[in-house]
């Protein structure tokens, strides 16, 4: 049996509706895999009804469950090369617009651990977005439903997973073999996790804001693993704070809460930063696609600043090469239902490349998202983005300029689509309004493949001048 592999790079946003620009629910994250290359593919899976009897295996560490008869539509990005690398479904909407991201990768402590170890053939990250999103209805019930299945099957890992629909947003994070805690993020609050337990206070008689798993008070109280005198803390309990945790996770969370806190001035290093977060700005879904595709800009630890060398390697980026998607999935409150699901999907580094819309009520994804090759090749959107984004970052003095405007430029295009979308959208209902929005994704992508050829071409032919064999001294020689 095949060990699964651990995802263990990714940067997660969360965000509730008071706390936003437009009244939407946000919930985001990269997914940074295991190579630099991991080729997704953005693919839309149909309703079922009335299946037969079948049994799902996963590849990667033998787990076997029976698959649900019945299922919702949803969408999913997973890996390329399944027989490979495992399903890794990653993220999308079903068609009751619930969203669903998963997972962040956080580590349960060796105290815990040794108290309720990890279930070797568990329900793991390869098998979870798939075994889940097809078959909830709310944010809420996502989160009863995976915790039934963590109880019945077990964890081989530590994953936070998160969840929204138009009026909740939650996050989910299983630390051992069977436990987990889920908290809802405020509707006036957001909050950011990297790779590390996050869900701090937990208060046990407030079920509108808190799940978890049974007896997980007892387990604590029982096996001695509560190290402060007052207070239930679920970081402090099952949580991790060492030497990595300050190079390579807190630093994300401490960058992300400075931009949308820029007054609070915290430690990047500090174990102590708060899970949710409070802002007077109000949150916008740009806000958002700056932190995940941010390399601690403007500070002296950023790789491509101006800091020292010992401070621009100090801390793990946000966004990095390893970067397969960067997603943000928009629940919208000032539209009606059918159109208000936006999928904001980027297949480059998103440092160097623009995050798309999606409307989620759609059948389809173009071929050039849901036929991703292994090797590259000059058809598909993931390939395309990943060439943008080398070019960009090999020549990164002479040409982020010139990509940061190509994005901006982006920008206003895709809010200009999306509200021209939606102002026909309010016309058209059911199989109508399913087709439009569809036909309105594939536009999209038509445009911006034509954009981003040209764009990526004018800069290969500048590159070309920029070779250190070039040597000047006369026009003729």
């Amino acid at each position: 049996m095949k060990v699964a592999k651990h995802l263990s790079a990714c940067t997660t946003v969360l965000v509730g509706k008071q706390a936003t620009v437009d009244g939407s629910t946000l919930i985001a994250r990269n997914d940074d895999t295991f190579l630099p290359l991991t080729p997704q593919r953005f693919v839309m899976h149909p309703a079922e009804h009335d299946q037969p009897d079948r049994t799902w295996v996963s590849n990667q560490n033998g787990f076997t469950a029976p698959i649900p008869h019945d299922g919702y539509r949803y969408q999913a990005t997973p890996n390329v090369e399944v027989d490979k690398e495992g399903v890794y479904a990653e993220s999308g909407f079903n068609d009751h617009n619930v969203a669903m991201s998963a997972t962040e990768s956080v580590y349960g402590n060796p105290a815990a651990l040794a108290c309720d170890p990890l279930v070797a053939n568990g329900l793991a990250e390869d098998s979870l977005q798939t075994f889940v999103l097809p078959y909830i209805t709310s944010a809420r019930d996502g989160v009863r439903y995976l915790g039934n299945l963590i109880k019945q099957y077990g964890s081989p890992e530590g994953n936070g997973v998160l969840f929204s629909d138009n009026d909740e947003v939650w996050y989910m994070e299983i630390v051992t073999g069977h436990h987990w805690v889920a908290q809802r993020i405020p509707d006036d609050a957001y909050a950011i996790a990297a790779n590390q337990v996050a869900i701090q206070q937990v208060t046990f008689d407030d079920p509108d804001n808190f799940m978890f798993s049974e007896g997980i008070a007892d387990f604590v109280k029982e096996n001695h693993l509560n190290p402060d005198q007052n207070g239930w803390n679920f970081r402090h309990i099952f949580g991790t704070s060492n030497e990595k945790d300050r190079h390579y996770n807190t630093p994300r969370v401490w960058f992300g809460q400075r931009v949308l806190n820029p007054e609070i001035e915290q430690d990047p290093q500090s174990s102590d930063l708060p899970f949710i977060c409070r802002t007077s700005h109000k949150i916008s879904v740009e806000d958002v696609e700056y932190i995940l595709s941010s390399h601690y800009n403007e500070t002296p630890y950023d790789p491509f600043g101006q800091g020292s060398e010992a401070d621009r390697k100090k801390f793990r980026p946000i966004s990095m090469n390893r970067t397969q998607n960067s997603h943000v999935l928009q629940i919208r409150n000032d539209v009606p239902a059918a159109s208000s699901a936006i999928m904001w999907l980027c297949f480059g580094v998103p440092a160097f490349s623009p995050y798309v819309p999606f409307f989620a009520n759609a059948t389809d994804t173009d071929p050039s998202y849901s036929d991703t090759p292994v090797h590259l090749d000059d058809q598909s959107a993931y390939w395309m983005y990943r060439k943008l984004s080398m070019v960009v970052e090999s020549h990164y003095r002479n040409f982020i300029e010139r990509d940061t405007d190509y994005i901006t430029a982006a920008k206003e295009r895709f809010r200009a689509h999306v509200a021209a979308t939606q102002a026909h959208a309010k016309t058209l209902s059911g199989d109508d309004l399913t087709a439009y929005l569809t036909a309105q994704n594939y536009a999209i992508v038509k445009a911006m493949k034509a954009d981003t050829t040209k764009f990526t071409n004018d800069l290969i032919e500048e590159g070309l001048n920029l070779s250190k064999l070039t040597f000047n001294m006369d026009k003729n020689l």
